[in-house]
């Protein structure tokens, strides 16, 4: 942390209700000027980091993001507005800190932590708190952390269930001592196809922003060792007591993982040499095909909430978990496409499928059935 300089008067006026808190005081608003904290992601989990990091006035701030703002992201991804859809989000976001807080200095990384430039940009900042919502920049960020000797302060969301801990290896276990292994491909599906209570996100990353200042001015009872859970549904919290793993392979004993890796690879995400494609169709040319008059079994996965939101007509409504036990239904002679929101959990039904031997051709609709709201049927939603 760099060296501590004193307060303006200014700055003196505005964190005032800080300076009379013995916990705080000068001492430690003065440390919170001197903090740079690295927040990967602003999203649903970096939007309440980043409000509140700025107004606590944490110096110096970097943000890293490569996205852009969506439309699906304002129902909870709060630094962000109406105008500023298709903006990057790291601008943004670092225009909604500077109008909070002027004085702090704010670095923007509008490009993806990689394997490549992680350890670099990591390496500038005192702490990074974690607002990702994937397992490859979650292992690849705890990692560069444990290398770099730095405090992760983690999140998590989805659906209604949010996580948080800090991984310090200096103190406690990471969080590969946790997760030593990602779960396969597609088997937690992403807050785009599974949904994210829009406070959910709120209440868990303003408990990150609250770990980040305990751990800048010190004190207090860190998550250091503890995973809290919270169920916003059900309005409860739960604890559980986080123990260091000896034979962790990042930061055990004997550590087998000395340097980044290939992350997508690690969570299985790359397509393996011998996995046989999946054959993809796009919304235009399924259109073409039944404008035509073609025979084709249109298979709609979703589960009957999704279906609330948009009908596709003349689908077979068959969710994803009914369909091996439901397959003699299909038609092997007719070319079946599988409707899902994004395109992702087709492929899942797809594979699920070919693996109890069915026989018939199999097609996804590329980007699944926003793809098709964008470009074919503009009055059909997309969520």
């Amino acid at each position: 942390m760099s060296e501590l300089a004193d307060l303006t008067n200014e700055e003196i006026a505005r964190y005032s209700r800080h300076l009379l808190l013995p916990e705080i005081g000068i001492e430690g608003q003065k440390k919170l000027k001197a903090a740079k904290v690295l927040i990967v992601g602003t999203g649903g989990l970096g939007a309440p980091l980043a409000l509140y990091l700025s107004a606590a006035g944490i110096g110096t701030i970097g943000i890293v993001d490569f996205d852009f703002v969506d439309e699906s992201n304002l129902q909870r991804q709060i630094i962000h507005g109406t105008k500023d859809v298709g903006r990057p989000k790291v601008a943004s976001a670092k225009d909604r800190m500077k109008s909070i807080n002027p004085y702090i200095n704010i670095i923007t990384h509008n490009e993806a932590l990689t394997s490549k430039n992680a350890m670099d940009i990591i390496a500038d900042y005192d702490i990074v708190a974690d607002g990702t919502d994937n397992y490859q920049t979650r292992y690849l960020v705890n990692d560069a952390c444990v290398f770099l000797g730095k405090p992760n302060v983690y999140g998590s969301i989805f659906q209604f269930e949010g996580q948080s801990s800090i991984f310090y290896a200096k103190e406690g276990p990471c969080y590969r001592c946790l997760y030593p292994s990602p779960p396969p491909p597609g088997l937690v599906p992403s807050c785009a196809e599974g949904g994210v209570m829009g406070v959910l996100p709120g209440i868990v990353g303003t408990i990150q922003a609250n770990e980040v200042i305990k751990l800048i001015v010190g004190g207090g009872n860190s998550l250091v060792g503890r995973l809290l859970i919270f169920d916003a549904w059900r309005m409860k919290f739960r604890e559980l007591k986080l123990s260091k793993e000896p034979a962790c392979p990042v930061c055990g004993k004997d550590p087998s993982i000395k340097e980044l890796i290939d992350y997508e690879e690690f969570c299985g995400l790359k397509k393996k040499n011998d996995e046989k494609p999946i054959e993809t169709i796009t919304a235009t040319d399924l259109k073409a095909r039944l404008d035509k008059g073609d025979k084709i079994q249109l298979i709609d996965i979703r589960e009957p909430h999704e279906r609330a939101i948009v009908k596709f007509p003349g689908a077979i409504v068959m969710p994803l978990g009914q369909l091996q036990r439901r397959k003699d239904e299909l038609n092997p002679e007719i070319d079946a496409v599988f409707l899902c929101k994004i395109g992702q959990r087709s492929i899942l039904g797809i594979r699920a499928l070919e693996e109890v031997g069915y026989t018939g051709r199999l097609l996804n609709l590329q980007d699944g059935l926003n793809a098709w709201a964008r470009e074919v049927d503009n009055s059909m939603p997309i969520y």
